[in-house]
């Protein structure tokens, strides 16, 4: 099958040049800048890009030459983007300066149409920049490629030992043709074949699962979400039986959900289930705690010590199953990119846990999870269900949590769903949702002085969670929304609507 592996240097792309890897069916992921060469060589890569950096070449971070210098001759298609163009050129004898002459945003770059990784362009391209250092002299035996007004060398390429770099973003959708770039790359430099599909990924995990578990049994952590729903019918066309799948409700969950899920997996999917109702327990830990980490910790760790004390009653049970899903693992931080936020499933995981955990879904992102969702047979309700962090409404509350504000919260948030599911927008929004901070404010209710929460309406479009746009909900829908809060949720008063992207904003508050 072949893959492609981004040697990720820690840029902002680094994620999307995956994204744009596997869309075009080849599989890809991110490997460290330090990763051993013979640890590649055992993996066997078609090609390898190398990211973009927040590093400057000039002022160059040491770890980063970490990077061996060995694998550019190992006989494997490179190509570098930015900081990855700039460092080949480094390495292999070129220059590196700072002109003064910085690029960010569209530029117009001329094109040298003989080269395998530009056939099939127009002579000059609209492409996406953003640097501030400049390749000043190619490496000997390398070609000019590309250029713009204000950078000579905006690409350069040894053909015979297929090493490309680029100054340029392909992976943005800023890049018109950045896909074709892509492709050139892919299939006619690396000869890789479009075979990575959703039905081969689905083989892969269950022959993968299978080998390790071997005769053991295998408890599930189910939350109803699609990344657990499918992660559990993946395991189980895998061990069958041998599968428990056990829902722990917190008591931070959305407004009748626990009986949703219970109703949905025992009936319709006949998964043996264990429903814990542990509302009590998590509320007494999160007592009087306001900062987000931490709640977020408290709530990861809790879960697993729920699963391991329901896995100690079943005989053999030593592998515990999680829907994270790669923006969970990107955004809670790896060593070369910052941690955003610690997702309760991998950043609130207690270091001495005794479960072994299969991630079946750990290296794909949501829209690949729904694809195989259909693929496995979910339904539509599951499949397409707005995702819903596993800290839940927890994450919501801004500040402590107590009962009288989440009863606020699940009502509010039950109306948020209620009306955009009416005009018809819940498939087509990625999240919608309330928010209730700690703060009161000053409102008039029948001529009278109140004193009460606000509510923030949330509701954003996305394809993979790393960015977002906030959502222009029409008028009307915003208006029936705040009307039906205010009047049908006590002690609310006030109702805003969050019109942040990400960046520079999160999707969730906290």
């Amino acid at each position: 099958m072949g893959s492609v592996f981004v040697i990720d240097f820690g840029g902002q792309y680094s994620h999307l040049i995956a994204r744009r890897v596997r869309e075009l069916r080849v599989y890809s992921e991110l490997v460290p800048y330090d990763t051993e060469i013979d640890k590649i060589r055992q993996m066997k890569p078609r090609g390898l890009i190398l990211s973009g950096s927040p590093y400057s070449i000039l002022s160059i971070n040491k770890d980063l030459l970490k990077f061996n210098k060995k694998i550019l001759s190992m006989g494997i298609p490179v190509l570098g983007i930015c900081f990855g163009m700039q460092l080949i050129a480094k390495l292999l004898g070129g220059k590196i300066t700072r002109s003064g002459k910085n690029e960010y945003g569209k530029t117009k770059v001329k094109i040298n149409l003989k080269s395998r990784l530009f056939e099939g362009l127009k002579p000059v391209e609209t492409c996406w920049m953003s640097h501030k250092d400049s390749v000043s002299e190619v490496p000997s035996s390398f070609n000019l490629i590309a250029s713009t007004t204000n950078i000579p060398i905006a690409g350069i390429e040894e053909p015979i030992s297929k090493i490309y770099g680029i100054q340029f973003h392909p992976e943005v959708i800023h890049t018109p043709s950045g896909t074709d770039i892509l492709k050139n790359f892919l299939f006619g430099i690396c000869k890789c074949s479009p075979t990575w599909t959703m039905a081969s990924i689905i083989g892969e995990q269950i022959k993968k699962i299978k080998d390790e578990v071997k005769g053991g049994r295998v408890i599930c952590g189910l939350s109803g979400g699609v990344d657990s729903s499918v992660a559990a019918v993946l395991v189980n066309k895998a061990v069958g039986d041998r599968l428990t799948c056990i829902f722990v409700d917190h008591g931070l969950l959305r407004k009748g959900e626990a009986n949703k899920v219970i109703e949905t997996f025992r009936e319709n999917f006949k998964i043996n289930l264990i429903h814990i109702n542990a509302k009590e327990r998590f509320l007494k830990k999160l007592k009087g705690v306001s900062e987000p980490e931490k709640k977020r910790k408290i709530i990861g760790n809790e879960f697993i010590r729920i699963f391991e004390e329901e896995a100690s009653k079943i005989k053999n049970a030593d592998y515990l199953v999680q829907g994270t899903l790669y923006s969970d693992v990107i955004e809670s931080g790896t060593r070369d990119a910052a941690r955003i936020k610690s997702h309760h499933n991998v950043g609130g995981l207690p270091d001495d846990m005794k479960l072994r955990l299969i991630e079946p879904l750990r290296l794909l992102f949501k829209d690949e999870i729904r694809k195989i969702g259909k693929e496995l047979g979910l339904p539509d309700e599951i499949v397409w269900r707005q995702p819903f962090p596993g800290p839940g409404l927890a994450i919501r509350i801004i500040g402590n949590i107590t009962e009288e504000r989440l009863e606020i919260l699940k009502n509010a948030d039950a109306i948020v769903t209620e009306e955009i599911k009416r005009v018809g927008l819940y498939k087509k929004i990625w999240q919608s949702f309330a928010v209730l901070p700690a703060i009161k404010s000053v409102g008039v209710m029948g001529d009278e002085r109140t004193y009460a929460y606000p509510v923030i309406i949330r509701a954003v479009n996305s394809v993979d969670a790393m960015t977002a746009d906030w959502v222009r909900l029409p008028h009307k829908v915003l208006e029936r929304i705040s009307t039906r809060i205010v009047n049908e949720v006590e002690g609310v008063n006030r109702v805003v609507y969050d019109i942040s992207s990400k960046p520079p904003s999160t999707i969730e508050w906290e």
